[in-house]
């Protein structure tokens, strides 16, 4: 069973949209995830903004992809949260819904001062 970044089972992120890298609605990983989508993040604006100057424009509707809002759910790269982390504008995270392996690029004080507030 996965493991969170707190050391519980992980929890679903997201069914709607349906996020993951394996589209489950959750933010396992695996060998052929070499992004590593394991931060479940609320995306605000200023991180799509963010995302999309650095050309990953997560509003834009794509096949089978219904593009993101601000305050959706979605499983983010740990390489790409951190890199936001470090430009001022990391999203809040779901502790209960990130993957442990999140902690290989962020460590958990980090995490826990952007915690989502449900």
């Amino acid at each position: 069973m996965p493991r969170n970044v707190l050391g519980g089972e992980l929890a679903d992120c997201s069914h709607d949209p349906v996020t993951g890298f394996y589209r489950n609605g959750c933010c396992e990983t695996g060998p052929d995830d070499a992004g590593v989508h394991t931060v479940c993040a609320r995306v605000t604006e200023e991180f799509l903004t963010y995302s999309a100057e650095r050309g990953n424009d997560l509003t834009r509707a794509d096949a089978g992809f219904p593009g993101l809002e601000p305050g959706d759910r979605w499983c983010l790269c740990a390489s790409r949260w951190q890199e936001a982390l470090e430009g001022g504008v990391a999203p809040p995270v779901v502790l209960e819904a990130t993957h442990a392996r999140t902690l290989e690029w962020v460590d958990l004080a980090q995490l826990e001062a952007h915690r989502a507030r449900e």
